[in-house]
């Protein structure tokens, strides 16, 4: 069994040194980057860990994990919460009544089904369209050609609120081979920032993980999603 603190403090901050040694390189500043911990498969004592550095920014990709962790850290009120793996809209009622972002909304029935859980919660959810921009069919996301119709819709609601883009790149070894799927995504909230939508707030982009952090930041990422440079390799 894994003894996190012998190590998540010293992997924690070489992440958060990486991402400020990105963010120097591209004449960026590092608070424009949020670190969101990803602790899938991982227990309950490497967040305590974590947390204890400073951490509040924690995601899960499976429902059953994040209400289990959501629900041990009910009193820490500071920790936000990101659901961040493929979404079952059955799932939904689970987590609407503490996850704070959704990063992987890929259609209009996902983002009905959260208007509606959120609002029996009488509260706003955070969310982000997913993008296939790796062209890969096992990669969950919508369309590029469709996100303009999604945020559209979702200006209609009133405890979804679309807060950008996020995009799993292809998993390779040399991470400039999937800097144009970086790019893809990059330009594509871009090109929806100029339409002024009067509820979406598209400030992120969440793209990038533990091997392809830097070209993300490069591009543009707000939010990396880093799970194994900090707590280790999944069992």
């Amino acid at each position: 069994m894994s003894n996190y603190a012998d190590y998540v403090p010293s992997t924690l901050r070489d992440v958060q040194d990486r991402i400020k040694k990105a963010c120097l390189k591209c004449g960026r500043s590092a608070d424009e980057v949020t670190l969101v911990a990803v602790s899938k498969t991982h227990p309950i004592e490497a967040i305590h860990i974590a947390l204890e550095q400073g951490q509040l920014h924690f995601g899960e990709n499976r429902v059953q994990d994040l209400t289990e962790k959501m629900n041990a850290f009910d009193s820490h009120s500071d920790i936000e919460w990101h659901m961040i793996g493929t979404l079952q809209t059955n799932k939904i009622k689970y987590m609407a009544s503490r996850v704070n972002w959704i990063h992987s909304v890929p259609k209009l029935k996902a983002l009905k089904k959260i208007e509606k859980r959120a609002a029996q919660e009488k509260r706003v959810i955070k969310v982000l369209i997913q993008v296939n921009i790796s062209d890969e069919d096992q990669k969950s996301g919508c369309d590029p050609a469709d996100v303009p119709k999604l945020i559209e819709s979702a200006e209609k609601m009133e405890h979804v609120k679309i807060m950008g883009l996020m995009g799993m790149a292809t998993f390779a070894d040399n991470p400039e081979t999937v800097r144009p799927e970086f790019q893809l995504l990059r330009k594509l909230i871009e090109s929806e920032r100029q339409k002024k939508y009067k509820s979406a707030d598209l400030r992120h982009l969440s793209m990038g993980m533990t091997n392809d952090l830097e070209v993300a930041i490069e591009e543009g990422a707000t939010m990396v999603r880093i799970g194994t440079a900090i707590f280790g390799k999944r069992d």
